[in-house]
C-alpha cells in the first residue's frame, strides 16, 4: 500500500493511541494532534506529534501544510457524562465549536475525508432493541447532543462544500493491546471493567454496581462492549470506504450481543483468579437497563465485524495491562 498520512486528533488517548498503531502497521503514516489534557505522551509513538488544540488555526495551517493529510480521524473530545451535565458550555465549546475549528482547517487546506468519533449516546433512552441507525436520536445530556450536533454539522458540509464523513457510533469501548503497550488510563475512571480490576488491585477499595433489579436475567444493566482493536479496525476500514466511495455514513460499532454488570465480574474473577469485592447499590437515573447494537450496517458498508470483544479477550488485555502499567506501585498484595 502506498502511505497516506492520516492526522489522527486526540491521537494521543485510549482509542485514538491504538487506532495510531494499527494505521502505521497498514501503511498509513499518523500524524498525532493532542493537546494532552486526558491523552498520554507515552502513548504516541507511531508517527509526529503536536501537542495543541483543534481551535488553534495557526497550528492546524501548519500541520496541513506541512504533512498533507488525506483525511483526518478525529477523537478529540472530553467524554464525561456526569461533567457535562454540570458543566454544559465546556462541552459544547471543546466538541462542537472545536470541531468547526478542524472542519474549517480542512477546507483551508484541501482536506475532504473525515471520521468521526461519534457515540451511541445520541440515542438517549432508546425505544426498541437492538439499536439501529435510523432510530430516532434523543440524546439526554450535553455530551451526546454535542456527539449529535457534529454529526448534524458534517451532514451539512457535505452538502456545502463536498467534505465525506464515517460518523461511528460506539457502544461501549474495552479491552487492551494484545501487546501491552497500550490500555485504557483515564483520570477519572468511570468504566466498568478497568474499575472492577482497580477493585481487584487495591486501587479502589470496592466495585460499586448501580441497581440488581432491572428486568435482565441476573438484574443488572446489559451494555454492549467492543474490543479497542476492533474499534480501531473499524477506523482504518472507514478510510479505505472514505477512499473508494462517495456517500457520508454514520455507522453503529457493537457485538450485538450485551454483557451485564455481573458477567462482567463474573468473568474478571474467572480471569483474576480473585473475588471482585462488591457493594451493591441503587440504580443511577438515566440508566437503561439494556444498550445493545445492531450493527449490520458496520458490516455491510465496511466489511467489519468485532473478532476480539468475547468476554475472556476483553477482561484478560484489559487484565493484563492493568497489572503491567500497576506493578510499580505496591498493588499486587491480593494477587
Amino acid at each position: 500500500m502506498t502511505e497516506k498520512t492520516i492526522l489522527v486528533t486526540g491521537g494521543a488517548g485510549y482509542i485514538g493511541s491504538h487506532t495510531c498503531k494499527l494505521l502505521q502497521s497498514r501503511g498509513y503514516s499518523p500524524v498525532v494532534l493532542d493537546n494532552l489534557v486526558y491523552g498520554h505522551r507515552s502513548f504516541v509513538k507511531w508517527g509526529p506529534f503536536y501537542q495543541g488544540d483543534i481551535h488553534d488555526s495557526l497550528l492546524l495551517d501548519t500541520i496541513f501544510q506541512k504533512h498533507s493529510p488525506s483525511a483526518v480521524i478525529h477523537f478529540a473530545a472530553f467524554a464525561y457524562v456526569g461533567e457535562s451535565v454540570g458543566d454544559p458550555g465546556k462541552y459544547y465549546r471543546n466538541n462542537v465549536a472545536g470541531t468547526l475549528d478542524l472542519l474549517d482547517g480542512m477546507r483551508r487546506n484541501g482536506c475532504s475525508k473525515i471520521v468521526f468519533s461519534s457515540s451511541c449516546a445520541i440515542y438517549g433512552l432508546p425505544a426498541t432493541l437492538p439499536i439501529q441507525e435510523k432510530q430516532v436520536q434523543a440524546p439526554i445530556n450535553p455530551y451526546g447532543k454535542s456527539k449529535l450536533m457534529v454529526e448534524k454539522i458534517l451532514a451539512d458540509f457535505d452538502n456545502a462544500y463536498g467534505i465525506k464523513s464515517v460518523s461511528l457510533r460506539y457502544f461501549n469501548a474495552a479491552g487492551a493491546d494484545a501487546d501491552g503497550e497500550l490500555g485504557e488510563d483515564h483520570d477519572p475512571e468511570t468504566h466498568l471493567i478497568p474499575l472492577t480490576i482497580y477493585s481487584v488491585l487495591g486501587r479502589i477499595q470496592n466495585l460499586e454496581i448501580y441497581g440488581t433489579d432491572y428486568a435482565t436475567p441476573d438484574g443488572t444493566a446489559i451494555r454492549d462492549y467492543i474490543h479497542v482493536n476492533d474499534l480501531a479496525e473499524a477506523h482504518v476500514s472507514s478510510l479505505e470506504y472514505l477512499e473508494a466511495e462517495k456517500h457520508s455514513q454514520a455507522i453503529n460499532l457493537g457485538t450485538g450481543n450485551g454483557l451485564s454488570v455481573q458477567k462482567i465480574v463474573d468473568e474478571a474473577e474467572k480471569v483474576t483468579g480473585i473475588t471482585v469485592p462488591v457493594v451493591y447499590g441503587k440504580r443511577r437515573p438515566g440508566d437503561p437497563p439494556v444498550l445493545v447494537a445492531d450493527a449490520q450496517k458496520a458490516w455491510e458498508i465496511l466489511g467489519w465485524k468485532p473478532l476480539l470483544s468475547d468476554p475472556a479477550t476483553l477482561l484478560g488485555s484489559a487484565w493484563n495491562w492493568h497489572k503491567k502499567r500497576h506493578s510499580d506501585q505496591n498493588l499486587l498484595s491480593r494477587i
